[in-house]
């Protein structure tokens, strides 16, 4: 059965970057008012370290206009996004006009001309290359974009790129007493991750890294949890949404889903050899862990990417499988399961079965 491949995976975060205490003690702290929920929040975080396009410590735009927003996305994103979609296309060996699909998913910011055409301009790709941007959809994003994406591979027998990119910093909003935006404030990052997906190699033509055949997709929504997680457009940029219910509301969800997707594939908990589950922050994680019963290091690169990037949104369960990779442990091969969670309340999970890189 003809299937769509990942044979690469790029990355970029911007250069500025911040511990947790720093950004607490020069920052947050007397943004929030010396609060002692917000320090606790911020220490409880699970995060180290961020990186930022907008630096806090350098500049504060939580009075920023909506508008003036956007112009700083349009500014900072089309570098931050050709920097990870060119280390991807290098590393699959695709390339620029191989390219029949660039996908852009993004939450955090909109422009006309989008930023799909101005990175298929910067990247130079063909002009009658095809373009489609995923809005507004939040941190599980990737994997439905990662469907629509390899439905178009297999389809049409072309290369195409994935790229998602959130830039969070660029909507810190005015002082509150809210618990809600302290907890987003203290979890939350910028980054880029970028995708190319190929029909399957012939043999002996392939990447210098394990390669990932997308095997089959889920997705469960429970809609009488959507204001649980929202991400709603102001005059002071976008301002989230994120109840303490949302662990308990994922343990109602995540074991059957998983199960389900498994099931269907001959497969069971026990035979997945590897996890890349979005950290959308510590209760999550343990949330997942716990239900799944999975052994205590199976998350050890989710928590890792939460702790050294913070939760970017859409691109940070495709920053968990480029860590598994590095990591090497996509090298023995088997079964992957790629999970996030976002607005709706909405859980995605990917199939996934890893092989060797042949070049």
């Amino acid at each position: 059965m003809v299937s769509a491949t990942i044979t690469g995976i790029g990355t970029a975060l911007p250069e500025a970057a911040a511990g947790q205490q720093t950004l607490w003690d020069g920052f947050f702290r007397n943004h929030f008012a010396g609060s002692r929920v917000a320090e606790r929040i911020f220490a409880g975080s699970g995060v180290r370290r961020r990186h930022t396009v907008a630096d806090p410590l350098a500049e504060d735009l939580s009075g920023w206009s909506t508008e003036q927003r956007m112009r700083r996305y349009v500014t900072e994103a089309e570098p931050l996004g050709q920097r990870a979609t060119t280390v991807a296309l290098a590393e699959a060996g695709v390339a620029a006009e191989e390219v029949g699909l660039v996908t852009v998913v993004s939450c955090t910011g909109y422009s006309t001309p989008g930023l799909d055409i101005r990175l298929a301009t910067a990247l130079n790709l063909r002009s009658d290359v095809q373009r489609l941007l995923i809005g507004h959809m939040g941190c599980y994003a990737a994997l439905p974009a990662l469907g629509s994406v390899a439905d178009f591979v297999v389809a049409r027998q072309r290369p195409a790129v994935l790229l998602c990119l959130e830039l969070t910093s660029l909507h810190v909003q005015p002082p509150t007493d809210d618990p809600q935006q302290m907890v987003s404030h203290a979890l939350f990052g910028d980054a880029a991750a970028a995708l190319v997906l190929v029909p399957d190699p012939p043999a002996g033509a392939g990447t210098r890294r394990p390669t990932l055949q997308l095997v089959d997709l889920a997705a469960v929504t429970d809609t009488a949890t959507s204001d649980h997680m929202t991400w709603e457009v102001t005059d002071f940029g976008f301002r989230m949404g994120l109840s303490p219910k949302v662990p308990a509301v994922l343990a109602q969800h995540v074991r059957p889903m998983i199960c389900d997707l498994l099931g269907r594939n001959g497969l069971e908990v026990a035979d997945v050899r590897t996890w890349a589950v979005h950290p959308g922050g510590p209760a999550i994680l343990d949330t997942v862990e716990s239900e799944l019963d999975l052994p205590a290091d199976a998350l050890a690169a989710s928590r890792s990417v939460l702790a050294e990037r913070g939760n970017c949104s859409s691109p940070t369960v495709l920053l968990v499988l480029d860590a598994l990779v590095d990591r090497g442990a996509l090298e023995q091969g088997g079964p992957v399961v790629a999970m996030a969670f976002g607005p709706g309340l909405t859980l995605y999970a990917a199939l996934l079965s890893a092989g060797p890189g042949t070049a």
